[in-house]
């Protein structure tokens, strides 16, 4: 797609980290900006800083089927013609499946996650292609819109602790294809974007001595992850209009060891 200014994109997590920076970079391309986030005080800032004109905030669990059903309505009405959603909201728990007592993992910890990351991921995508399928195709290659899903590394090597976390990334990554063939017929393009180490506002907290020892696996460049650069890898899925059902890493050649 080529963007302009009359655009709409969705960025769920848009509050902080990878959803933050891909929000900033979607206003500076020209698009109006919907946030989905359950920090509402921080939304607010966002909002501020992005521009009141251009910018939304909306509320939302996106487990909630109803909630995300209202805040696409919202932005429907507010901006219109919505063309690229990026899922962004997630969390990342780290549990193993037996205790050092040997007690098993509660469920609920498992569920959550899954919930969360995966299955709000689909209530998210479902609901934006159903308002970029209304919209009148676009170019040559007759597309309506974008949809970009938040994998992750451990979605393929998964590591000692990440077994709820993995599941459902790697969900996300099997989710990619049959999600893009379902929506061929609609001209909605779905890609993912499987991070791997990313120096987020979180990880950037830590210790220097435990980000040191995160990014000495990282072959080349040998550093953490910019959240700018998976904010440029989604601007480049918008506009490369044969990319398509797709994951892509973003890793610097990183291969997760087991812990």
């Amino acid at each position: 797609m080529k963007i302009d200014s009359t655009m709409t994109a969705v960025v769920t997590g848009g509050c902080s980290g990878l959803g933050h920076a891909t929000a900033v970079r979607l206003r500076e391309s020209g698009f109006n900006v919907a946030i989905f986030d359950m920090n509402a005080e921080v939304g607010a800032q966002r909002v501020s800083e992005l521009g009141e004109e251009s910018t939304l905030f909306c509320q939302v669990d996106v487990r909630d089927a109803q909630a995300v059903e209202a805040a696409f309505a919202q932005v429907e009405e507010r901006f219109g013609n919505l063309r690229v959603c990026v899922n962004c909201a997630g969390i990342a728990p780290a549990k193993r499946v037996l205790s050092r007592e040997g007690d098993p993992m509660p469920l609920d910890s498992f569920s959550s996650v899954i919930d969360i990351n995966l299955v709000g991921t689909f209530n998210v995508a479902r609901v934006a292609a159903s308002y970029m399928a209304k919209h009148p195709t676009l170019g040559e290659a007759q597309e309506r819109g974008l949809i970009v899903n938040t994998a992750s590394v451990a979605g393929y090597e998964g590591q000692i602790g990440q077994a709820a976390y993995a599941a459902s990334k790697g969900g996300i990554i099997a989710l990619s294809l049959p999600l893009a063939r379902d929506l061929a017929k609609v001209g909605v393009r779905v890609n993912a974007i499987a991070p791997g180490i990313m120096g987020t506002p979180m990880l950037l907290a830590m210790p220097d001595n435990v980000q040191d020892a995160l990014k000495a696996n990282v072959p080349f460049p040998d550093r953490l992850g910019l959240p700018s650069e998976f904010a440029s890898l989604v601007v480049h899925m918008i506009e490369n209009a044969y990319l398509n059902g797709e994951t892509i890493r973003l890793d610097g050649a990183l291969r997760m060891p087991s812990k």
